[in-house]
């Protein structure tokens, strides 16, 4: 009998990943390549279609020619990709969105805050289309971005046909299919799928927000057709996309989903040895940790909470709410504090002698100091404190204009110094994530365990602060990465047509190992818990006094 092989896309914030896997979502081979980014000025992220389409004919050429898999015996293509926005022409030509005016930069990307103002015109409207976000649009989301494209870029807004999510563009461009994917639209776009007063684009919101006119036509430009995820798109690969990936024409091809959403699918199915009684899917909270972080829960029941994004029916899982929560910045903001510290070049240096990542070497240098000392590695923090929204909060305060704080600084700029900050900043992502689960929790929100994926999880000392802050176990999947597995299972679904893709999750979401909370720490954690939350608190004291 013929095996049956899957190939899954995922275009992340700096690089296109490809990967084959077989039936059980057996790694075959994978490929990655990194992706230009545009920051001309601060706020503003920008790509290329063109450069991404091209990262993902070679990662999948590549990945296929890595499995040593004949393309007749691949069934079925699914990708993923970052909710950023990519603009399109006449005869589907890319469309500047850069202030200089470069035809190449078609892509506002996710993490791109110039849309402050419209984001802030938006939330003024108390418009019901902000119920399925939690009460606040981030300015993270589509309908600012598009509000400051019509009022800053007037030759753009008037020469573009197709405004597409990232993930939409891929699946069109592999289809030549216009429809899009419920998770996308709804999630980012302001589509409703179960809130009054009816299915579908709320014309009545973009009259409101000045963007009346994409909704002439049927909204062709933002999407007449919407498909849940992994349904068949027509009849799969375009002869043109098939040549330019080297695969069949006719190929399956899933309908698609965000990057983080394509991470909770490849989790939920996972099924670890080492835990006795695995939760029902509805207690299992997924976070995708990178260069953001995205916590995602999958209900039975719609459950709302305020400051997180959801209830969103269908989006990720069929007939299952999910919501999101997140935290803009999380491996990024790792970056950005320890690379901007005087120690880390002779860190790095020494990291990269030995064969390790400079987290790796400051995980070690955090062991030897809490040996030292005495204590548990995380009393070493006791007096150095950390609020890490330095990029805005997202949930569940979703307030773009937070700030970071930093509490415990001195005159020493040491070795031994950046390790603490390193420490402190997980421990303060961590707490971040805690604020979102007891938010959720509060609302009616039961969460018995906790998936990680993403590049995050292999820090071991943020999987086990996270297992501590949270007083839960937390799982990491065997699979190679969970993000590409799910965006595979949204091909072989195309492929099956008619299985349930739950069923397609269980049989292809593999074995993980659990990590067990310790909770000796935890008064200590409970303690610099209320500490983060009073950071908050000074810091919105802080603002009032500057009035």
């Amino acid at each position: 009998m013929m095996k049956k092989y899957f190939i899954g896309v995922d275009v992340g914030t700096s690089s296109v990943r490809a990967t084959v896997v077989n039936e059980t979502g057996e790694c075959c081979g994978s490929s990655s390549q990194p992706i230009m980014i545009w920051n001309p000025t601060t706020d503003f992220y920008q790509q290329s279609s063109v450069n991404i389409w091209e990262g993902v004919s070679y990662t999948v050429q590549k990945a296929v020619s890595e499995s040593q898999v004949l393309p007749e015996n691949i069934k079925g293509i699914g990708f993923d990709a970052t909710c950023s926005m990519v603009v399109l022409g006449e005869d589907f030509q890319p469309i500047s969105v850069s202030l200089d005016g470069d035809q190449n930069q078609n892509v506002i990307m996710w993490m791109d805050h110039r849309a402050k103002e419209e984001v802030e015109v938006i939330n003024a409207t108390r418009h019901r289309v902000l119920n399925s976000v939690g009460g606040t649009m981030s300015l993270e989301m589509q309908p600012p971005k598009l509000m400051w494209l019509k009022k800053n870029l007037s030759e753009t807004w008037k020469e573009a046909k197709h405004f597409f999510d990232l993930p939409d563009f891929l699946s069109w461009k592999a289809t030549g299919n216009l429809s899009r994917g419920m998770c996308s639209v709804v999630c980012k776009w302001s589509y409703s799928v179960d809130s009054q007063p009816k299915i579908g684009w709320d014309k009545d919101f973009f009259k409101r927000i000045d963007l009346e006119d994409l909704t002439h036509d049927n909204c062709s430009k933002i999407g007449e057709h919407v498909q849940a995820p992994g349904c068949a798109l027509g009849p799969g690969l375009s002869k043109q996309a098939a040549a330019e990936l080297g695969l069949l024409p006719g190929t399956a091809v899933g309908t698609s989903l965000i990057d983080a959403h394509a991470g909770a699918l490849g989790c939920l199915g996972c099924c670890p040895s080492d835990l006795k009684d695995l939760p029902n899917m509805d207690k299992c909270l997924v976070m995708i940790a990178g260069t953001s972080t995205c916590h995602i829960i999958c209900s039975n029941q719609c459950i709302p909470v305020p400051g997180v994004w959801g209830p969103f029916l269908s989006a990720v899982v069929p007939d299952m709410w999910a919501m999101e929560g997140g935290q803009s910045s999380a491996g990024s903001l790792l970056d950005f504090v320890t690379s901007s510290h005087p120690a880390f070049t002779d860190v790095q240096r020494k990291a990269s002698e030995r064969g390790l990542h400079a987290f790796q070497y400051l995980n070690e240098r955090i062991k030897k100091l809490a040996d030292k000392q005495g204590v548990h590695a995380a009393h070493l923090t006791k007096d150095f404190h950390l609020w890490p929204d330095f990029h805005g909060n997202r949930a569940p305060i979703g307030d773009p204009n937070l700030k970071g704080m930093i509490c415990g600084l001195s005159l020493s700029a040491t070795e031994d110094d950046l390790a603490l900050l390193y420490l402190a900043t997980i421990q303060a992502l961590a707490y971040g994530t805690r604020h979102i689960v007891s938010e959720m929790e509060k609302h009616g929100h039961e969460i018995s365990l906790v998936y990680v994926c993403g590049g995050l999880r292999k820090n071991s000392s943020y999987v086990q602060t996270h297992a501590d802050v949270l007083g839960r176990p937390l799982v990491l999947p065997d699979a190679k990465d969970p993000v590409l597995l799910g965006a595979a299972m949204l091909g072989a679904q195309a492929y099956m047509n008619k299985s349930s893709l739950k069923d397609v999750m269980c049989a292809m979401g593999g074995g993980g190992k659990c990590i067990q909370p310790d909770f000796s720490v935890s008064k200590f954690h409970e303690k610099k818990y209320a500490v983060f939350l009073e950071m908050w608190k000074n810091q919105q004291k802080y603002r009032d006094m500057m009035v």
